[in-house]
């Protein structure tokens, strides 16, 4: 249980995908302007990453690594992404339009978002207590690293309303006040890096 919770708040603090390892800047940046849809999309991300983990791990161990397939993993992943995120699409379309609008092109940039396919495939490649994690371990880590992307998305919504409304100087109006606003909110995060050890 002890490791279960460790997994969980690592993947939530101290291996943040967004501001630790850098990975999902995309919509990190292009969803982030306003708290509801940045909160709309991280749901999206978290379903994503959960299903996706739930799919390509049985998909690695039982048929990739048994048949000596992996040189294929990150295609199929890639392809088993991509049908979750139409999935969501067609959800959200149907029954939340007015996200679905607001999200517009990065809904499905989640197919091609390199977090959700850095946690799938991270998964096979972390480790705990000199062992790989299991199916359940991996579910908690995919949880984890979606709520730690849920935390990046929202924190920085706050920062990037607080920053729009200040007086920044001209030449840093735009994407130069929000790239160091994002490095700021991601140095934050380093403090956090003496949980993990």
């Amino acid at each position: 249980m002890a490791a279960i919770i460790t997994i969980f708040i690592a993947a939530i603090l101290t291996d943040n995908f967004v501001l630790s390892k850098f990975l999902g800047i995309c919509p990190f940046l292009g969803v982030s302007k306003k708290l509801n849809t940045a909160v709309g999309m991280s749901a999206a991300v978290i379903f994503v990453m959960l299903l996706a983990t739930a799919v390509t791990y049985p998909i690695q161990v039982h048929i990739l690594d048994v048949y000596d397939l992996g040189y294929l993993q990150t295609i199929v992943f890639i392809l088993v992404i991509a049908a979750l995120v139409q999935l969501v699409e067609i959800v959200l379309k149907k029954y939340i339009p007015s996200l679905y609008k607001s999200l517009g092109i990065y809904l499905p940039l989640i197919t091609t978002n390199c977090a959700v396919l850095g946690v799938t495939l991270l998964n096979f490649t972390k480790t705990v207590d000199g062992r790989g994690l299991t199916y359940i371990e991996a579910l908690v880590n995919s949880l984890g690293a979606g709520l730690g992307f849920m935390l990046a998305m929202v924190i920085f919504a706050g920062v990037r309303s607080r920053v729009e409304q200040s007086d920044a100087p001209e030449a840093l109006k735009g994407l130069p006040i929000t790239l160091i606003a994002a490095s700021i909110v991601s140095v934050g995060f380093l403090g956090f890096a003496g949980l993990g050890a």
